[in-house]
């Protein structure tokens, strides 16, 4: 009986994580994706400027998550 268990759990050790990654590699990557840019400071604060006297933007690509909608929380009552 116990040699059954043990089989039969290392049969789903294999099968489950090998469908979990599948399921995990199709929706990996399709959040929505947004563009921040934010101006280049040196060490001591202030921003750096090109030749031209143009302040340099550092800009990084970030994923932007959905907001869940949830039940307002009711007053406390004192």
């Amino acid at each position: 009986m116990k040699n059954l268990f043990w089989s039969l759990c290392i049969v789903a050790g294999f099968a489950f994580p090998a469908y979990n990654v599948q399921a995990a590699e199709d929706t990996a990557g399709k959040g929505e994706m947004k563009e921040v840019c934010h101006p280049k400071k040196d060490k001591n604060g202030k921003e750096v400027k090109d030749k031209n006297g143009k302040v340099i933007e550092e800009c990084k690509k970030i994923k932007v998550r959905k907001k869940l909608e949830g039940t307002e929380v009711p007053p406390a009552k004192k």
